[in-house]
């Protein structure tokens, strides 16, 4: 009887075992909440053993900030690419562009599952749970005064708070809060381009 070879697992390189951790983790995040996001889950999603994920993350903890990272800088990347766009283009100068930056910070916290996992961290007593994600926004803002200028950072800043606390409130707030008062669900979401689109800073950007 003939013995069928089992085929052999593929040696990823450390980075790019990290990187299929994470984005099994951000599967799972979507699929099954916060809570499922375990060194022992992931790891059965890719194939590796419970090991293998302790000596890139230390903990489920540690993973649970690197997939925080990964989403923000996923998202801050996506939105200086916009106003990249907006400079190159004189087309770009219009609604959407602010809609767009609108979009990404809440579907970050909603869809993507941001805001339940920073949450989660929170009450499972990780004390550091938004550092990651507040570091990226940091550095969001930081290379937006790279390409706008210094004088209106201040500003930046005040947008930049404004729209992610409005993100992240809609995310564990926003259906329920919206229902009680009679508003539709995305009226967040409209209130956020309201205050983005007039706000002098970004008229800068996108006037």
């Amino acid at each position: 009887m003939s013995i069928i070879p089992l085929p052999e697992r593929k040696r990823l390189t450390p980075e790019e075992s990290r990187d299929a951790a994470l984005e099994a983790a951000r599967a799972i995040l979507i699929e099954a909440g916060p809570q499922a996001v375990t060194l022992k889950a992931v790891a059965a999603r890719i194939g590796r053993t419970h090991a293998n994920l302790l000596h890139h993350f230390g903990s489920a903890a540690g993973l649970q900030r690197a997939l925080a990272r990964s989403l923000a800088e996923n998202v801050c990347a996506k939105i200086v690419g916009l106003i990249q766009e907006a400079h190159a283009s004189d087309e770009a100068r219009t609604e959407a562009k602010p809609r767009e930056v609108v979009d990404l910070a809440f579907d970050a916290f909603d869809k993507s599952g941001a805001g339940a996992l920073a949450s989660w961290m929170i009450l499972s007593g990780n004390e550091d749970a938004l550092d990651p994600i507040l570091d990226v926004i940091h550095q969001l803002v930081d290379q937006i005064a790279a390409v706008e200028g210094e004088e209106s950072s201040v500003a930046l800043r005040e947008d930049t708070l404004s729209l992610v606390l409005m993100a992240m409130g809609d995310a564990l707030l926003g259906e329920n809060l919206a229902k009680s008062l009679d508003l539709p669900r995305g009226a967040a979401r409209e209130i956020a381009l309201r205050q983005l689109t007039a706000s002098p800073r970004f008229q800068k950007i996108w006037g």
